[in-house]
């Protein structure tokens, strides 16, 4: 089973407070890049991999889907989701992307923000996801750069010029980091981008994208800390396709 942080009260309370806990969608400052690559939803079924809060399970039942259905390992998530949710079309249920069995051809998009970094076997997850989408379907998936995660410590320091110096040591060295993000012992499985795509290969997709994710100018402009991020790209974002 995959680490279930999420349901340990200090790292709830610490990640409730977060701008995308706080914000949702627009708190994210990669949520303009996963939103471009999302094909049209209307009328169609989509499935939230790690869907949190249900963020992205309303905003994609306002875009015009039929219905969603949200997944998360954290009861304290899949709570305060139902709790926000007042709409029937959109249904949350509890399981681990671990061991996940998922329908054939049951979703016409399948979407997943910062988690697939959580699950230690990848490839099996990414079979059903396969198997579940309709012919022509999509995955849209974000998760933590392989450069920002291949230290096996996260500790960065700065330059002379103030700017941060991050550790890129052991990027060839793939398996689980256990970091300190808002309680100690967070795991978080490291991966290089070739593997992920060999993955995705393997399992039959063509991908369609691959965005090393950055600040824009725009964004920079708007929140200057996030210029820190432009030494390290901290996301990886891919979009996925079955063949028609």
């Amino acid at each position: 089973m995959a680490q279930n942080i999420y349901d340990n009260d200090e790292f709830f309370a610490g990640y409730a407070r977060l701008p995308r806990s706080v914000e949702g969608l627009d708190g994210a400052p990669e949520w303009p890049a996963l939103q471009a690559l999302l094909p049209d939803l209307h009328g169609r079924n989509v499935l939230d991999l790690g869907c949190g809060y249900g963020w992205f399970c309303r905003w994609a039942r306002e875009a015009g889907a039929a219905e969603v259905l949200g997944i998360d390992v954290s009861e304290k998530m899949l709570a305060r989701a139902r709790t926000d949710t007042a709409d029937a079309a959109i249904i949350y249920r509890r399981a681990d992307m671990e061991s996940l069995a998922l329908p054939a051809e049951a979703f016409d998009l399948v979407y997943s923000s910062l988690a697939l970094h959580y699950v230690e076997n990848p490839g099996g997850l990414l079979a059903q996801v396969y198997r579940s989408l309709v012919p022509a379907g999509r995955l849209v998936f974000s998760t933590e750069h392989p450069i920002f995660s291949a230290p096996v410590e996260h500790k960065w320091t700065r330059d002379a010029a103030g700017q941060k110096i991050w550790p890129l040591n052991n990027y060839l060295d793939e398996g689980p980091r256990t970091t300190d993000w808002l309680v100690p012992g967070v795991i978080r499985h490291h991966r290089t981008i070739a593997t992920t795509i060999n993955l995705l290969l393997r399992a039959g997709f063509a991908i369609a994208h691959l965005d090393e994710w950055g600040p824009t100018e725009a964004q920079i402009a708007a929140h200057p800390s996030w210029a820190d991020e432009r030494h390290r790209p901290p996301f990886l974002i891919v979009a996925a396709s079955k063949p028609s």
